[in-house]
C-alpha cells in the first residue's frame, strides 16, 4: 500500500469507532465482536446487514492483499460508504475498519493515515525482540492518531490470502508480559491451535480435531489479567459449503476448521474478537458455484453474485448469534 495514494484523514470523520470500547465491552459481557474479512462490495454489503439485522458490533477486516485488490484510494470510500448504509438501515452500530496482517510499519502508518481505526501489525515471524521493537514502532504512532493495534506472539500455520506458515507455533505464556509491556499494544492475537485456510487440520477419516489448547489460553489470561485476547484462523470450514463446492464441480478434500462448540467457549474468555474469513468465501463461492450450475443461461452478475450475498448475511447472523454471542450488543 502506497501511502502517498491517498491524503491523511481520521477514522473519526468517518463515524468509525477504535476497538477499545468494543473489547472492554465485550469481555464484562462475555462475548467476542466478530472480525470479517471483506474483497469487494457484495462482502461488505453481507457483513453490515447482517450484522445491522443482528444489533452486532463489527470489525471490517481488510488484509494487505484485499487492500491492493479494493484499491487504496477506493477503501476509504467504501468504509464512508458503509457507515451511510447503515444509517439508511436505521440501526446504529460500533463499526472499526482494521488492518489486518501488516507487514511493516509503513503498510500501518498508511492505513492509519487513510482512515483505518485500528491495525494489526504482525511480526509473529521475526525474532522475539524484532517483534517488539516493530510492534512498539506502530504502537508509538497509531497512539498519536487514537488508533488502536494489535500484535502477534506465536505463528500459526496454514495459507489465507498472504500470510503462510508450514508450521505452527504456539504462544509462549511466559513472553507476553513482557510483550505487551515492552510495546503497548491493545490487544495481543496468539496462536493455540487455530490455523489459516479451509485446510486447518490434517486428519485422516475418523479422527477427531485437535481441540484447542485452553491452558495456553487459561495461562495467559492469569498472566494478562482483563486484557483483549484474539483469535486468528478461527472459521468453521461450515461443511454444506464444503459439500455444496464439491457438488458443483469444486475439489476441497478433507477441508475442516474449528469446531463451533470450542469457539464459544473461547468466546466467554478474555478472547474478545474472533476472525472470520475462510468461511465467507466459501459460502459466497458454494452458491456462485450452485447458481452457474443449475442455471448455465446465467451471465448477469447481479444474478449470481446477489443469492451470494444473501447466503453470507444468512452465514453472518448465525455466527453472530450462536457461536460468538455478540447478536444484540451492539
Amino acid at each position: 500500500m502506497n501511502e502517498t495514494k491517498t491524503q491523511p484523514r481520521s477514522y473519526k470523520d468517518i463515524g468509525l469507532v477504535n476497538t477499545r470500547e468494543m473489547f472492554r465491552k465485550a469481555m464484562e459481557e462475555g462475548y467476542a465482536v466478530p472480525a470479517y474479512n471483506f474483497n469487494n462490495l457484495e462482502q461488505l454489503q453481507a457483513i453490515i446487514i447482517g450484522c445491522v439485522e443482528s444489533r452486532s458490533p463489527v470489525i471490517l477486516q481488510c488484509s494487505e492483499g484485499a487492500i491492493k485488490y479494493i484499491h487504496p484510494v477506493m477503501l476509504p470510500h467504501m468504509a464512508v460508504g458503509a457507515k451511510a448504509m447503515i444509517k439508511e438501515l436505521g440501526v446504529d452500530i460500533p463499526v472499526a475498519l482494521h488492518l489486518d496482517h501488516g507487514a511493516t510499519f509503513e503498510i500501518a502508518k498508511a492505513c492509519i493515515d487513510s482512515g483505518f481505526s485500528s491495525v494489526m501489525i504482525d511480526g509473529s515471524h521475526h525474532p522475539y525482540a524484532a517483534n517488539v521493537q516493530l510492534t512498539k514502532r506502530v504502537v508509538d504512532y497509531a497512539h498519536t492518531k487514537d488508533v488502536t493495534v494489535e500484535g502477534e506472539l506465536g505463528v500459526l500455520a496454514g495459507i489465507e490470502d498472504d500470510v503462510s506458515s508450514e508450521v505452527s507455533h504456539y504462544t509462549k505464556p511466559e513472553e507476553v508480559e513482557d510483550f505487551v509491556s515492552q510495546t503497548g499494544v491493545d490487544s495481543l492475537a496468539i496462536s493455540i491451535g487455530t490455523s489459516h485456510g479451509a485446510y486447518k487440520f490434517k486428519i485422516k477419516p475418523g479422527e477427531e480435531i485437535p481441540p484447542l489448547r485452553f491452558d495456553i489460553l487459561g495461562e495467559i489470561e492469569g498472566r494478562l489479567l482483563n486484557f483483549p485476547i484474539v483469535l486468528h484462523g478461527a472459521s468453521t470450514v461450515l461443511p454444506e459449503y464444503v459439500e455444496m463446492i464439491n457438488m458443483f464441480g469444486g475439489k476441497l478434500d478433507n477441508a475442516v476448521g474449528i469446531p463451533e462448540d470450542q469457539l464459544r467457549r473461547a468466546a466467554k474468555s478474555a478472547v474478545c474478537k474472533i476472525n472470520i474469513d475462510s468461511d465467507g468465501r466459501l459460502a459466497m463461492t458454494a452458491t456462485i458455484r450452485r447458481v452457474f450450475a443449475e442455471k448455465p443461461e446465467v451471465f448477469d452478475p447481479r444474478k449470481y453474485l446477489g443469492p451470494a450475498r444473501d447466503a453470507l448475511i444468512a452465514m453472518i447472523k448465525t455466527k453472530n448469534e450462536s457461536v460468538l454471542g455478540s447478536a444484540g450488543k451492539a
